[in-house]
């Protein structure tokens, strides 16, 4: 009588945190990837390399950083999501400017949040396949659509109060977002870029040696089940 052994799959997986399958595609590529993730306040993008012991962190930014550049406005928008793309570029080394996209779980809808962040790493330096169709609008990225929307409530003092109750607190002018945006992308390009006057390079290791680094991870953490 043939008994079937019940495997229990790994805990993120469980908790639906993780896409193995997904995530195994993306190792075999060879190249680091380009993780982006978000909360209700922010933005995270990092770049990220592989190793069989762990994933390796090559540079990290969110869009809480932001606040200190002098953006005033809420840091989980399109413009933010751009310029904290455009902040990770700035801080990631010349032998690691290629990447490819990793949203994790999220759904890659064109012209998202999302890819604004993707937006911002390609303006930054970073070598990153993604269709041109997938990027956000120039208007969109630089929130004019913002300033036009705060001109037209302008005349409903109680909605406009409402709808900009955060830029109010933070004393900004939401009709002056597209020059605070500028102001701030600027700030972030007058930073040395880690790869100034150098190629990218594009880092990658045999497949079959990439797949024995997975395979033996994943028997590693099936001995500790």
């Amino acid at each position: 009588m043939n008994q079937k052994t019940y495997t229990v799959p790994y805990r993120r997986k469980r908790d639906g945190k993780t896409n193995y399958k997904k995530r195994r595609a993306l190792l075999m590529s060879g190249a680091n990837r380009l993780v982006i993730r978000r909360s209700l306040k922010y933005f995270t993008a990092q770049v990220v390399g592989y190793a069989p012991g762990g994933d390796k962190i090559v540079a990290s930014a969110t869009s809480k950083e932001l606040r200190a550049l002098g953006w005033p406005f809420n840091t989980a928008n399109t413009s933010a999501a751009y310029l904290t793309g455009l902040l990770l570029s700035m801080k990631v080394p010349a032998d690691n400017r290629h990447a490819i996209v990793d949203l994790g779980l999220y759904a890659p809808l064109s012209k998202s949040r999302l890819f604004a962040v993707v937006k911002g790493c390609i303006d930054g330096g970073l070598s990153v396949p993604c269709s041109p169709d997938a990027l956000p609008a120039a208007d969109r990225i630089s929130g004019s659509h913002i300033a036009s929307y705060a001109k037209q409530l302008k005349a409903s003092k109680d909605v406009y109060q409402k709808q900009f109750s955060s830029s109010i607190k933070q004393q900004a002018d939401p009709e002056q977002i597209t020059k605070i945006f500028e102001s701030v992308k600027a700030a972030i390009q007058k930073a040395t870029p880690a790869a100034a006057g150098k190629p990218a390079q594009k880092r990658q290791e045999p497949a079959q040696k990439r797949l024995d680094g997975v395979n033996s991870v994943k028997k590693q953490q099936g001995a500790r089940s």
